[in-house]
């Protein structure tokens, strides 16, 4: 056996030993109900919180950019991939962040590839301990030096930030992904301020807005991607024009690939479309009513279980999809050592019933020392 062949042996070996083994699973569906393995069931694992990505109106727009200018952009931005469809779409997104300019890719986990290789060239990088795994690997491509904060402590981002010359950069989710909790942005906001450093927001998951102080002083980068609350595909940049002239020219996953499908850019934009509309503020309001439906006052969609040990959160999981409900057992690496989870999603597109139907398996099916089950009773 050659060497390769025999390392990813071993490496699959190990992640065998480790009880961390994945497998891809086929979901035949286009909203949250749908088959997998022959099996009706309803899904709590889909980001499509607001239900755009079935809409009529947003399946219509992209059949349309289909028909006029085919299946894919054909190029980077910077060749022949820029059609006028993203450029509609960059205007909007800039206009819904009140910021000069903006600039889609063709994913979110590029955007912030890119960003923060492009200004990461110097200084110093100060990271929330619980921030994507798209931030986490734009800060290892970055040239500056890189200190991780405590999660959400902004105490702690402070002491860094006060023992830290040259220039700084902040980045941090707005929502993050795995434990639906929201970063304290007024506080980390005049930290930035106070100490001249630029602020990087990824507001993926914030579905419901955010609450970003209008600081004098204040430098803010925001990102985001069009394939969670706008049911597209795509990420975007949001900020003063010669910051998106600057990634436009230097940003490394911006130049060197295939722009975003016409498709998906047309599909985004009649999502936003709907976002900004009276349609979109009463689909928030529905979700606001689903979240608190399973756990009042939940600041986001995203709901994690907590159980600690991996073999508990996958048999766990296990137990409810052969129910007929699909809500994934998350594990390290993706989330830290002994805090491994079921993580829970509500759309618009599930029930009232759906949910009840959720929370009465949880309270049977979890173990009875779960704090969430507290939560929920």
């Amino acid at each position: 056996m050659s060497h390769w062949n025999t390392w990813v042996a071993e490496q699959l070996d190990r992640v065998r030993r480790e009880g961390r083994w994945r497998k891809l699973i086929a979901y035949d569906g286009a909203d949250v109900t749908g088959r997998v393995d022959g099996r009706n069931i309803v899904t709590f694992a889909s980001n499509d919180y607001l239900g755009l990505a079935n809409h009529p109106q947003v399946r219509a727009a992209a059949h349309e950019a289909i028909e006029r200018w085919g299946t894919g952009a054909t190029a980077s931005r910077l060749i022949v991939g820029t059609r006028p469809v993203h450029l509609e779409l960059e205007s909007e997104i800039a206009q819904w962040k009140h910021t000069e300019r903006a600039l889609v890719f063709p994913n979110g986990f590029g955007a912030n590839l890119s960003v923060l290789a492009t200004l990461g060239v110097s200084g110093t990088i100060f990271s929330d301990a619980l921030n994507h795994a798209s931030i986490i690997d734009g800060c290892r491509l970055a040239a500056a030096n890189v200190k991780v904060y405590r999660h959400g402590d902004a105490g702690h981002l402070e002491d860094l930030l006060l023992s830290t010359s040259g220039p700084k950069i902040v980045v941090t989710d707005a929502v993050f992904s795995m434990d639906g909790d929201v970063a304290p942005l007024q506080d980390i906001a005049a930290l930035c301020v106070q100490h001249d450093a630029l602020l990087i927001v990824d507001e993926a998951h914030a579905v419901f807005g955010l609450d970003i102080p209008s600081l004098t002083g204040l430098q803010l980068l925001r990102v985001g991607t069009l394939s969670k609350t706008l049911g597209a595909l795509g990420g975007w940049v949001a900020g003063s024009a010669s910051m998106i002239d600057l990634l436009i020219n230097r940003g490394r996953a911006f130049i060197f690939t295939t722009g975003l499908s016409p498709a998906d850019a047309a599909a985004g934009l009649a999502a936003l479309r709907i976002y900004r509309s009276e349609e979109g503020d009463a689909l928030r309001g529905r979700l606001r009513q689903l979240v608190d439906q399973l756990i009042v006052g939940h600041p986001s969609p995203i709901v994690p279980v907590i159980l600690g040990e991996e073999g508990v959160a996958v048999a766990a999981a296990q137990r409810l999809l052969e129910t007929g409900l699909w809500v994934p057992a998350i594990r390290p690496p993706t989330v830290p050592v002994g805090t491994a989870r079921l993580r829970i999603a509500l759309s618009t597109a599930h029930t009232d019933a759906m949910v009840q139907r959720l929370k009465t398996a949880l309270l049977d099916q979890l173990p009875g020392n779960c704090e969430f089950l507290h939560a929920i009773r």
